[in-house]
C-alpha cells in the first residue's frame, strides 16, 4: 500500500498512512484560524478544568464535558457527542483558558446540559472520518447542479461531514428567503445522510473561499478572523477616509472589516481636535477647514473653499486660540503664529543620484553632424496678455516673505545701532 500525506488545514491536522496501512494523526494548528493559544499553560495540574474546547471545520467550534477524565491535552483527537451519533474533533483550547473562551462567546451551559467526550479517536474512528472527509467535495458539486436544476436562488458553499458519515451540513448564501424542502428531500435520498442546512452571510464565504486582499496578504477571515463584528461608514469618517465603496468594500462586497481594527485610536486622539463649524476669521481673510490629521495633532486650512489647492498646516493648540479670540470678537493678524513657523532648510538636490542609467554611456553626437544640421528658427515669444487678472498671493509665500522683512529690518537695526556706538566711541576719543 503506497504511503500517504493529507495535510487539512480546514480542520488543523495532518495524516499519514503508512505502507503497512496504520493510520496516524498529528497536529497542525498555525494552519487554522481556530487555533487557540493556551497562555495558562503552565498552571499547576491541579487547576486544570474538566471542559474542553473543541473544533471542527471552517468556524464551527464547541464546549464538551470530560465527563471520564481523560488525560487530555491540545491538539488531541476526540469522538465526542453529537444529537445524531457521534462526531470528531480536535481538542483546540484546554485548562483555565476554556472559561474566559466561553465567556467571550456567552457560552452559559451548566455541566449537565453540555454535551460530552467519549474517548480518544481510535485508528477505526479515524478511518472512517477521512472516508467522510473525501466525500464532501463530490457532494458539494452534485447539491449545486441540484439545486440549479430547482432552480433554486441560492449557492451551496460548503459542505461538512460529520465523524460517523450519517450525516452533512450544507452551507449556502442567499439573498432571500429560500424554500428547500424539496433539496432536502432530494439530498437525502441521494446520499442516504441526515442533511442540515445552515445559511452564511458574505463574510463567511469569503473566508472560506479566500484570496489576496488589497494589501498584498491573504484575507482576514481566511486566516484568523471567526467573529465577523459589524462595520459602518462612520468608522471611515472619524478615520478621515474617503467615503468611496470601491476603496471601502472588500472582496466580500461588504465594508472592509480592518475599519475597525485603528478605530479606537482615532476615537482617543479626536477627542482633543476642536470642532470647526465656522471657518477662521483672520486678518488675511476666511480660513476654511479642509481636513483634520488627528494622531499628528495638525488641521489642514485654506483660504480658499473652492480651490484648495495650497494648504495650511494649523497645530490644534493654534486652532483653539483663534476660535478663542472670534469668540470675543478679536482677529488674529496671522493664520500661523511665528513659533508655528516651519524653520528653513537648506534646499539639497538629489537629481540623478538614484538613477539607473547615471552609469549608462552617454551618447553625444560628432561636430559634423551638428553641423549638417540646420539650425532651428525660434518661435516668436508670446506677447504678454494686456490686463492679467489678480491673483490671490500665496499664503505660504506671504509668510516666508514676512520672516525674511523681519530678519532683515532686524539686521539692519543692529547694524544702525552697532553704527552709533562706534561714532559715540570715537568722539570720546577725540
Amino acid at each position: 500500500m503506497a504511503t500517504i500525506n493529507i495535510i487539512n488545514c480546514e480542520r488543523g491536522y495532518r495524516a499519514t498512512r503508512s505502507e503497512l496501512g496504520k493510520m496516524s494523526y498529528q497536529p497542525k494548528g498555525s494552519c487554522c484560524k481556530l487555533n487557540v493559544y493556551n497562555w495558562l499553560r503552565d498552571i499547576p495540574e491541579d487547576r486544570l478544568y474538566r471542559i474542553f474546547e473543541v473544533r471542527f471545520k471552517n468556524t464551527h467550534k464547541d464546549f464538551f464535558y470530560n465527563v471520564n477524565n481523560l488525560p487530555l491535552e491540545n491538539g488531541d483527537i476526540v469522538a465526542v457527542e453529537s444529537p445524531t451519533g457521534h462526531d470528531i474533533g480536535i481538542i483546540s483550547a484546554c485548562g483555565p483558558v476554556v472559561p474566559m473562551q466561553m465567556k467571550r462567546q456567552n457560552e452559559t451551559l451548566a455541566l449537565s446540559e453540555m454535551r460530552k467526550i467519549y474517548r480518544k479517536a481510535k485508528p477505526v474512528d479515524i478511518e472512517k472520518w477521512q472516508t467522510a472527509i473525501a466525500r464532501e467535495q463530490t457532494v458539494m458539486i452534485k447539491s449545486r447542479q441540484i439545486a440549479v436544476q430547482l432552480n433554486l436562488n441560492m449557492k451551496i458553499g460548503d459542505v461538512e461531514f460529520q465523524g460517523d458519515g450519517t450525516k452533512a451540513t450544507f452551507y449556502y448564501i442567499a439573498d432571500d428567503r429560500v424554500d428547500f424542502r424539496e433539496l432536502i428531500k432530494i439530498l437525502a435520498g441521494e446520499f442516504r445522510i441526515r442533511v442540515e442546512m445552515k445559511q452564511i452571510g458574505a463574510r463567511q464565504e469569503a473566508g472560506l473561499i479566500g484570496g489576496i486582499g488589497v494589501c498584498g496578504r491573504e484575507l482576514c477571515c481566511t486566516q484568523w478572523i471567526a467573529d465577523f463584528i459589524s462595520v459602518n461608514t462612520s468608522s471611515a469618517r472619524i478615520q478621515e477616509l474617503s467615503l468611496n465603496p470601491q476603496k471601502l468594500a472588500g472582496q466580500c462586497s461588504k465594508l472592509k472589516c480592518c475599519l475597525n481594527y485603528e478605530l479606537d485610536t482615532y476615537i482617543e486622539a479626536s477627542k482633543d481636535t476642536p470642532e470647526v463649524k465656522t471657518p477662521l476669521d483672520t486678518a488675511e481673510g476666511l480660513a476654511y477647514l479642509q481636513k483634520n490629521d488627528v494622531l499628528r495633532g495638525v488641521m489642514w486650512f485654506s483660504f480658499d473653499p473652492y480651490n484648495p489647492i495650497t494648504q495650511i498646516p494649523v497645530p490644534i493648540v493654534r486652532v483653539k486660540e483663534i476660535l478663542d479670540m472670534n469668540s470675543r470678537g478679536e482677529k488674529p493678524e496671522y493664520l500661523l503664529d511665528d513659533d508655528d513657523l516651519p524653520e528653513p532648510s537648506d534646499f539639497i538636490s538629489a537629481v540623478g543620484e538614484g538613477s539607473i542609467t547615471r552609469f549608462d554611456p552617454s551618447r553625444r553626437r560628432s561636430r559634423s553632424s551638428r553641423r549638417r544640421r540646420p539650425a532651428r528658427s525660434a518661435a516668436p515669444a508670446a506677447a504678454p496678455p494686456e490686463s492679467a487678472p489678480a491673483s490671490r498671493p500665496d499664503p505660504q509665500n506671504s509668510r516666508r516673505t514676512r520672516s525674511r522683512r523681519r530678519n532683515n529690518n532686524e539686521q539692519r537695526n543692529n547694524n544702525n545701532e552697532q553704527k552709533n556706538n562706534n561714532n559715540k566711541q570715537n568722539n570720546n576719543n577725540a
